[in-house]
């Protein structure tokens, strides 16, 4: 048990061990919510910029296969091509590059 100077209160003591102590947490929580932060996904300009990087484009982390249209109308499934970076939240950040919609930006058919 700590004792107390001569004089002084004992409330005194108290307060400045609870900011004391508060300032310690505050602390800890703000480095510790920086550190477990994660980066924002890039948001590339156009599909030529992702292609520098990603050959094969961006594709959600469910999609096996490139859905691609013939000119006769007829749907086929296409093995992927390239370097394809599956990652849900890079889809999303540069989803508006997907022309066709079949989950895969800048895809190479």
């Amino acid at each position: 048990m700590r004792r107390r100077p001569p004089g002084a209160p004992v409330h005194l003591l108290r307060t400045a061990g609870i900011a004391a102590a508060s300032t310690v947490l505050a602390a800890a929580v703000v480095l510790g919510g920086t550190a477990a932060a994660q980066a924002a996904p890039t948001v590339y300009k156009n599909c030529a910029a992702v292609q520098k990087v990603y050959s094969g484009g961006i594709a959600k982390q469910s999609v096996t296969s490139n859905r691609v249209t013939t000119k006769s109308g007829k749907v086929e499934n296409r093995a992927l091509k390239g370097t394809v970076k599956k990652d849900d939240a890079l889809y999303k950040a540069n989803r508006g590059l997907d022309a066709d919609g079949d989950g895969i930006a800048c895809e190479k058919s």
